[in-house]
């Protein structure tokens, strides 16, 4: 009868043993995942050029100032949704996860944009862009009118210019 319950107990402890698959719970992967994602956000967030205060030139004085172009971000995308892409492109917001992407593009087109939506494979994200042009000038007037459009909204403050190759 000893013999059979400490062979129980074997098969028991080695049972026990061989069924635990992993010592790192799934919870802890989740979380550092999520930390390795904030980390490339805020490293996005880090190379866009840092919005430069608006001066207001006096109206009958002065003539109109050349509009700041700033840097501008060269990147190869592909088009998601969306229709026609140019060379010069308004970015408002990068996304790692493409849902998100089109729900701000959805929020654009209620607010009368023709937004699109483009994806970065070297970068793994998804980019939101509000307009596109062939024109580098006329990218960076309309990022301006786009910010002073959402002077609330510290994201959309963010927005840059991407060059499509």
């Amino acid at each position: 009868m000893k013999k059979l319950v400490v062979l129980g107990m074997g098969l028991c402890l080695a049972l026990a043993f061989t069924s635990c698959k992993s010592s790192e719970s799934a919870y802890k992967k989740a979380y550092e995942k999520a930390k390795q994602q904030e980390l490339a956000e805020a490293q996005v967030a880090e190379e866009a050029p840092a919005a430069a205060p608006v001066v207001a030139a006096p109206v009958a004085t002065a003539p109109a100032a050349p509009v700041a172009v700033g840097t501008v971000r060269e990147e190869k995308v592909q088009l998601v949704s969306g229709d026609g892409l140019k060379a010069y492109s308004v970015v408002c917001g990068s996304f790692g996860v493409k849902a998100n992407a089109d729900g701000l593009k959805a929020k654009l087109d209620n607010d009368g944009y023709n937004a699109k939506v483009v994806y970065n494979a070297e970068r793994n994200m998804y980019r939101v862009i509000v307009s596109s042009f062939d024109d580098r000038v006329q990218a960076a007037q309309a990022r301006d009118s786009f910010k002073a459009k959402y002077p609330n909204n510290a994201e959309f403050q963010k927005s840059w210019l991407l060059y499509a190759r």
